[in-house]
This record gives structure tokens, C-alpha cells and sequence, in this order.
């Protein structure tokens, strides 16, 4: 995200702040759905300066808590105030029992901003890191209803739910990551120390040797020579990060890369109703929990970094902020399969929007671990015979002209 800075009126009346978007065609948008005459539009360097600064702090400060300790965490703080206790009581009883200790300094941080009469959603905010927007708005919630519990509960769900896909896709690609890497560890091996013996071998003889033979050795000769394997290897660095730079600074470059994620087989579609299904379920907490659709929306990006997905939304948010139907909008953007749309006007047709999107996000997580199991079933033995097939070939290419003289000698 950048920062723009910007100037304009609004009412009659002179307004001067910043604004975050995606980029300067964003934040104009934003700000003329804030009803805001645009007189001056720039980025600003040092908000954003800022934000990596803070980004900084917080990563020394909060990163290092793991999902799996701030899920803990609300579980417990849910059950403490179901049983009658305030949040500065629960919070400090949960300080003693916490062992993180990044864990622990943020409890303390928050119990003492809440002495100071700061409501639990803006000392939550402090720490983005840690808790992110939607956990932030789903406390929100929770205090503007006086069912901070109800709420805290959801917020573990959603937590339990994007630990379970994590955890799923981790351990779908665990068994092939390790064939994949051994596969490569022998094969540089082979290369390095072992196919040089034979290829000394074979100059004793001076016999003429077959096609595989000798494409295996030119590569073996290729990884093995500073000025061919060495300069490639640094070209190799040099490229991927080049590559992550302009990734991360230039928005089209990142664009196109999210765009052919998307196209990867498998993969692809494995992402897309994993970001798809967490959409659905963050959409229906906070439409359940009163926040505005548009609002939601926006909160809803969050939920992932693709940029695809990002601008998709953002289109379907300007369209209901123009007072469109959602479902409309979000069939027009293809990125969003047919069964999403169609429930999504179904739910705004009976009014039940809401549950309609917790439906749906039920039935993505549903397609997600069919995906996955598939993928597991698929992968594994794709993975063995590249396995096999790269060492074997090897090997083969390798004594093919030890079996040819043999020949010869008979």
C-alpha cells in the first residue's frame, strides 16, 4: 500500500490529510466517495517512511508471535469475559499465564493503555502485526454490541480456520518438497564428484561415446567451472532478486505475477478458493457484526496481498457504493468463480446475506480440502517418478558406454 497526500474541500469547508491506497487512481476514488473535491493529490514520502518505520518497530516488537499463540490468546480472553470479568482483569491474569514473551509484552502493553481509558479495539490497533484489521473490527463490534465474547469467539474460528489451511497446504507439499530436494541434492552430487571419475575413465579408453553420455558431462563440466556454473549461479541471484525488487516497487510487474499465480495447474485454483473462502467468511463475521457492506469490503482486502483479488474487490465496493447490487458487481469480475455471485444475489434477494455468505464460505473450505487431498494424491507419485527418472537417467547415461564395450569385448 502507499500513502498519498492530499488537499481539497468537502461541505464548503478546506481539508488537508493523507490517504492510503493501492495507487494515486485509488485514492481518488476513495476520496471522492468521502465527498472531497480534489485540489492536490501527491505520494506522500514521509508517510510512507512511516509506515516502514512502524512496520519496523512492530516487527521487533510483535512479528514474532505466531498465529497459534494469538488464537490461545483470544480463546482465553473470550472465556474470561463470557465468565463475568472486564478485559483489563482477564488481560491481566492471561499476562501471567502467557510463556511468549513477545506475547507477554504486547498484553502489557494493552493492559496499560486500557488504565488510561482506551477502548480494547484501539489498543489492539497499536499492534497490527499481531491482531490485523478484521480482528480489530470484529472487538469493534463485539463493544458497540456488548457481546465482546460472541465476537471473540468468531475471531477464533476464523483464526482456526486459516491455521487448518495453512496446515493442509503444508502438509500436502511436505512429502514432494523432500523428494524434490533430495532429488536435487543428488543430482548436484552426482555431478559434482561422481560423473568426473567416469569421465576419467572414459579418456583412458578413447572410445567414442554415446549422445547422453556426453550431454551429461558437458553439464557436469559446466557446474563444476567457476568461469560457466559460478558466473550462471550469480546470474541466477543477481535475477531473483531483481525479480523480488521489482515485484515489490513496481505495481504492473506485481500485477502480472499475482495474474499468472492464478494460471499455475493446481496451484492456482488451490490459492484461489483458499483467499476466495476466507473473503466469504470475513464478509459474512462483519456483515453479521453490522458493518457497513461497503465498509466490509474494504476490510476484505485485507485478507490477502494479491493484487488481482485486491482490485477486484475495490471494483465491486465502488459499484455497491453507487448503489449496484454486490452480486452484479461481482459477477463482473472474473476472478470470482459463478457459484460466488450466484449465491452472493440470492442472499441480497431473501436478505439473508450474511448467512449466504457463511454458506459460502463452508463450501469453498469444503472445495479447498477436496483440492488439497487431490493434490496429495496426484503430486506424490509425480514427484517419485521425476525422482526416478532424473537419478536414473543419470546413472544409466553413465554406464551406457561401459555396457557398449562389454559389448565390444564379447
Amino acid at each position: 500500500m502507499l500513502y498519498f497526500e492530499y488537499r481539497g474541500i468537502r461541505a464548503g469547508k478546506y481539508v488537508e490529510d493523507s490517504i492510503e491506497a493501492l495507487n494515486k487512481e485509488e485514492a481518488a476514488d476513495k476520496l471522492k466517495q468521502q465527498k472531497i473535491i480534489i485540489t492536490r493529490l501527491i505520494k506522500s514520502k514521509k508517510k510512507i517512511a512511516e509506515a516502514k518505520k512502524k512496520e519496523a518497530i512492530s516487527f521487533t516488537f510483535g512479528s514474532g508471535v505466531k498465529t497459534k499463540e494469538v488464537l490461545l490468546f483470544t480463546k482465553q480472553l473470550a472465556t474470561m469475559i463470557r465468565a463475568g470479568l472486564r478485559p483489563a482483569e482477564s488481560l491481566k491474569l492471561l499476562e501471567e499465564q502467557v510463556h511468549d514473551k513477545n506475547m507477554k509484552k504486547i498484553i502489557t502493553a494493552v493492559i496499560k493503555d486500557l488504565t488510561q481509558g482506551i477502548d480494547l479495539s484501539k489498543c489492539f490497533e497499536k499492534h497490527p502485526k499481531v491482531f490485523d484489521t478484521i480482528y480489530i473490527n470484529l472487538v469493534k463490534a463485539g463493544e458497540a454490541s456488548g457481546k465482546s465474547d460472541a465476537f471473540l469467539d468468531k475471531i477464533v474460528i476464523a483464526l482456526e480456520k486459516r491455521e487448518k489451511i495453512k496446515s493442509k497446504i503444508k502438509g500436502a507439499l511436505t512429502y514432494p518438497i523432500i523428494l524434490f530436494t533430495v532429488a536435487i541434492g543428488v543430482t548436484a552430487i552426482m555431478l559434482i564428484k561422481v560423473i568426473p571419475k567416469f569421465a576419467t575413465m572414459f579418456v583412458k579408453f578413447g572410445a567414442e561415446l554415446p549422445v547422453p553420455t556426453k550431454v551429461v558431462l558437458s553439464i557436469s563440466e559446466f557446474v563444476r567451472s567457476p568461469t560457466k556454473g559460478g558466473v550462471a549461479l550469480v546470474l541466477i541471484i543477481l535475477f531473483v532478486f531483481i525479480f523480488r525488487y521489482l515485484i515489490n516497487n513496481k505495481y504492473a510487474v506485481k500485477k502480472r505475477w499475482h495474474q499468472f499465480i492464478f494460471k499455475i495447474p493446481i496451484f492456482g485454483l488451490l490459492i484461489k478458493k483458499s483467499i476466495i473462502a476466507r473473503i466469504a467468511l470475513v464478509l459474512g463475521n462483519l456483515r453479521g457484526a453490522g458493518v457497513e457492506i461497503v465498509e466490509t469490503l474494504d476490510i476484505a482486502k485485507s485478507v490477502t496481498t494479491n493484487v488481482v483479488i485486491i482490485e477486484a474487490i475495490e471494483n465491486v465496493k465502488k459499484g455497491v457504493f453507487s448503489g449496484e447490487s454486490m452480486g452484479e458487481y461481482i459477477k463482473k469480475e472474473k476472478i470470482f468463480p459463478p457459484t460466488f455471485h450466484q449465491l452472493v444475489s440470492v442472499g441480497e434477494q431473501t436478505g439473508n446475506l450474511d448467512e449466504m455468505l457463511n454458506s459460502l464460505a463452508r463450501y469453498y473450505e469444503e472445495e479447498f480440502d477436496d483440492s488439497v487431498a487431490n493434490l496429495a494424491t496426484m503430486i506424490e507419485p509425480i514427484m517419485i517418478a521425476f525422482m526416478g527418472t532424473l537419478i536414473g537417467g543419470l546413472l544409466i547415461s553413465m554406464y551406457l558406454p561401459i555396457i557398449k564395450m562389454s559389448d565390444v569385448i564379447k
